[in-house]
């Protein structure tokens, strides 16, 4: 599943770091923000009134009892905030909720940013209309950028708006269906301007050890397709994560364009490789990441994956310093949070040798 992206940026933002794109497609894009959001917000129906509702069907019903069963949890155990955000419904009648572009240079893994007053500077734009996003990205593919496009199920306003559950996750397995949940309400928990990286880690490590106690508490530890499901997740990252450092090290070694590009197809030929050994030997066959071989790898793919999973160890580091203790460990991601960017990151790095 993709793992949804803040968009509360788009609905407020001004400016943008791709000069040459004319400033009457950026009031486009608001609009259709707007437009959009404005749209899931009058479709929202309160889950209490849904509940008592005799058109609405037993099994929408079954699955949203459990929606304010996982609310009321995240408060209650996990210390999540306490709001009308997840008691309400809404079926938007599409698959994703919006299309995300990210961009990179050819011989860089550092995405564009786009710079919004309250949310910060992000690295995706988000679309209602994959039109829009695919036009967006071919812009941007004729300056020479790569790109990568991916629906999104949900997104997090970070508390501005009391956000519903979609028609787009509300059928998940309980476990990511509770996931979705607890991530998005990490974001309301903490959030840091223009730290992408920063923010989805620590709201990664929120949902998982979330969920972890989920199940615990419903008397369902993580079943074993489970945890091998999540060693395959992680084993999976540290490919990809391993290619992104070695095209790091070739980006940043000064040879011309023409060895660049040989060795830059030649890493990432590699990187296929390894992943058919690790799908062949060590998962016996197992197919399950066949997908995302699918669509050329290039920067922007690599550097959507690293958004979410740089900083992760740092923050398992932290909770483990914090004995488990969501409390504590919200208000020591809190105060790291309040350290200047360069800092930060280096208290991170060291915080990720821990583990």
């Amino acid at each position: 599943m993709k793992r949804a992206l803040l968009l509360f940026s788009s609905l407020c933002g001004m400016t943008l770091f791709v000069p040459t794109l004319a400033l009457c497609s950026d009031l486009g894009y608001y609009a259709q923000a707007i437009q959009g959001h404005v749209k899931i917000l009058l479709a929202r129906r309160s889950i209490d009134s849904l509940l008592t509702d005799s058109t609405i069907s037993p099994a929408l019903k079954e699955r949203l009892h459990l929606v304010l069963e996982i609310r009321d949890f995240a408060s209650r155990e996990l210390h999540l905030p306490e709001n009308g955000s997840y008691r309400s419904y809404a079926d938007i009648e599409r698959a994703a909720v919006v299309t995300n572009v990210i961009a990179a240079p050819e011989f860089s893994l550092q995405p564009l940013t786009w710079c919004f007053p309250l949310a910060g500077c992000v690295s995706y734009r988000g679309y209602y209309d994959p039109r829009k996003a695919e036009s967006f990205a071919a812009a941007l593919r004729e300056q020479g950028y790569e790109t990568e496009l991916y629906g999104v199920s949900a997104y997090s306003t970070l508390g501005w708006f009391d956000d519903p559950v979609l028609n787009t996750f509300i059928d998940w397995p309980e476990a990511a269906l509770a996931g979705q949940i607890f991530h998005e309400l990490a974001h309301q928990q903490l959030y840091v301007k223009n730290d992408s990286s920063f923010n989805e880690a620590f709201a990664e490590v929120v949902e998982a050890e979330g969920v972890k106690r989920w199940l615990a508490r419903q008397g369902r530890p993580a079943a074993a397709a489970t945890m091998e499901k999540q060693e395959r997740q992680q084993a999976f990252v540290a490919l990809l994560l391993q290619t992104r450092r070695e095209l790091e090290v070739l980006y940043a070694s000064g040879k011309s364009t023409q060895l660049m590009r040989a060795e830059k197809k030649a890493v990432l030929s590699e990187l296929r490789q390894r992943y058919q050994l690790l799908r062949d030997e060590a998962w016996q066959g197992y197919t399950g990441f066949d997908r995302w071989f699918e669509r050329p790898v290039n920067n922007a793919r690599l550097a959507a994956v690293a958004t979410y999973h740089d900083r992760k160890p740092s923050f398992l580091t932290l909770l483990q310093r914090a004995d488990g203790d969501l409390g504590r460990f919200y208000e020591e991601t809190a105060a790291l949070a309040k350290h200047p960017r360069a800092e930060r990151d280096e208290i991170l790095a060291e915080l990720a040798k821990g583990q």
